[in-house]
């Protein structure tokens, strides 16, 4: 009787125990054994309820964190994935960049050549003109002198 009475006073005890110790614990199993030896079909129904919770919540607690576990690695690829594109998106415009550049000192350098060609047509012209008008100022010097040995 005495056992009874102190059984059913440590029980809301032993319950809260028993909730907050993993059933794997050594502590759970000391906890439990030495106040119920000999377990009554009361004591014994909510043992197994008891384990039958701890059990729900460590399957929930898993599938939890299985779900957390999934997710996490879905954003992690995702993120990674995000990481890969924007490294490619650069790459891309870095080239683009790049290729525009060779563009446009292709053009500056086409542009000079004109322009050195340009001023190579006209310094041949001012050199022709230069020597036309030399050939014609001797030939007016010759006439010249023609003239007065005529004379």
């Amino acid at each position: 009787m005495l056992n009874r009475s102190l059984t059913l006073k440590l029980l809301p005890l032993v319950i809260v125990l028993a909730e907050a110790l993993p059933m794997n614990s050594p502590a759970y199993g000391q906890i439990i054994r030495p106040i119920s030896p000999q377990p009554e079909s009361f004591q014994e129904r909510m043992r197994q309820q008891q384990e039958e919770r701890t059990q729900q919540t460590q399957e929930q607690l898993k599938e939890t964190w299985l779900r957390q576990n999934l997710q996490q690695q879905q954003l992690q690829q995702q993120q990674d994935f995000t990481r890969q594109r924007q490294e490619l998106i650069r790459q891309q415009q870095f080239r683009l960049q790049e290729q525009e550049t060779r563009l446009q000192q292709q053009q500056f350098t086409r542009q000079q050549q004109l322009r050195i060609q340009d001023q190579q047509l006209r310094q041949d012209q001012q050199i022709r003109q230069q020597q036309q008008f030399r050939l014609q100022e001797q030939i007016r010097q010759q006439e010249l002198r023609q003239q007065k040995e005529n004379l």
